[in-house]
């Protein structure tokens, strides 16, 4: 293994801890989806020149970086469960809608504090889409996850 260099940060600057990677058919059609949909700013993109497939690319999506590659290069294609907060639940699910996605959740406010909504993107990958509306103590969680019938213990966020 190469030792890190001291200058060198270990994780890229404007990268978090965990960063989805997404495999899918069509990347250049999920990258326009994002952008419509979420305001996604694209970083970068690697295309094969014999083909035309992305083997890498990179958006950002708010604070969060999203990489994705086409599935071509030796995987399959996967649907991923995403969460995004967003400022406003409501306009952000009409522009996915608009922007071809399909709803799978219309926003409706949860127990646990977040008015959520749902759509499959263009290349079958759910999205959340989520405000926070409420902050719910941990207490009263524990009373709502009851009415849910749910059990264990919940921070409040």
């Amino acid at each position: 293994m190469q030792p890190v260099l001291d200058n060198v940060k270990p994780i890229p600057k404007g990268y978090g801890t965990v960063t989805p990677y997404l495999i899918v058919d069509g990347v250049p059609k999920l990258i326009e989806f994002l952008k419509r949909a979420f305001s996604a700013e694209e970083k970068g993109r690697m295309v094969n020149e014999k083909n035309g497939f992305v083997r890498h690319a990179e958006v950002k999506v708010g604070d969060s970086m999203v990489m994705m590659g086409d599935s071509n290069f030796g995987y399959n294609p996967v649907s991923s469960h995403l969460y995004i907060y967003v400022e406003n639940v409501d306009q952000v699910y009409k522009r996915a809608l608009e922007a071809g996605a399909v709803s799978q959740l219309e926003p409706t406010t949860q127990f646990f504090g977040d008015q959520l909504a749902s759509v499959k993107d263009p290349t079958g990958n759910v999205w959340y889409i989520a405000t926070r509306v409420e902050d719910v103590s941990s207490e009263e969680m524990k009373e709502r996850m009851k009415k849910q019938g749910l059990t264990g213990d919940f921070p409040s966020r």
